[in-house]
């Protein structure tokens, strides 16, 4: 089982497949008398891409954690992600029948040029062709200086000098952790911990601090503490 969540958002209907490309930065150079040498830098942003297939009809198999929403609804938050110019939380893990973790993907990232795609065949869902960009914050340094005063060597009289501090500034695009949520249809503890704790091991933190002896039966309509 996939759960696949852009900003918070979960898609109905999980991509069946999704390519991460993790860009190389390495420079291959030729040396005399040595020939071609590879020099090693800091790998590049990875690139993800998948397609996704947003519903008209509600389908049985699809989920649906805030009640059925038509192909538009998802199509208007692709267009506000696209908007703000600001970076967001791609969320995907992959659950074993029992409700425990395989393995999951949790990356900030932007919104490239996507492609929506109407077709006849698809009879009324819209499916559309999603590239996202790893996003790396990033920031100016500002460099503070201090005048202090110190004795000169002879002792006899005082001069001043200066001290530089380095102070970093980073864009924050964290969002208020809620203190509850309530349980939608098709919800898991684990991505419960995952959207909200940034981390789907901490479900066993909620399933504690919720008195759940068995965190993989948990009801619509029920109210989980966050913290």
């Amino acid at each position: 089982m996939y759960n696949f969540f852009l900003d918070g958002v979960q898609l109905p209907i999980a991509p069946p497949s999704m390519s991460m490309k993790i860009n190389n930065k390495n420079e291959t150079l030729i040396l005399m008398n040595e020939g071609e040498v590879n020099i090693l830098k800091k790998a590049g942003l990875t690139d993800i891409e998948f397609e996704v297939e947003f519903p008209n009809v509600k389908y049985p198999f699809a989920v649906y954690p805030d009640g059925f929403q038509p192909a538009s609804h998802y199509l208007e938050k692709l267009e506000k992600l696209k908007t703000a110019q600001e970076p967001f939380q791609f969320i995907v893990n992959r659950m074993k029948p029992d409700g425990s973790l395989l393995f999951d993907t949790n990356m900030t990232v932007s919104l490239e040029d996507y492609t929506i795609d109407e077709n006849a065949e698809n009879g009324f869902d819209i499916k559309v062709t999603i590239p996202l960009k790893q996003f790396r914050p990033y920031g100016t340094k500002k460099l503070n200086i201090k005048n202090e005063p110190s004795k000169a060597a002879t002792g006899s009289s005082d001069t001043t000098k200066q001290k530089a501090t380095v102070e970093k500034s980073r864009p924050t695009t964290g969002k208020e952790t809620p203190k509850t949520h309530t349980v939608k249809s098709g919800d898991t503890l684990w991505a419960i911990a995952k959207k909200y704790l940034g981390d789907g091991s901490k479900s066993t933190q909620l399933a504690k601090l919720n008195n759940l002896s068995n965190p993989n039966l948990i009801k619509a309509g029920q109210v989980i503490k966050l913290g």
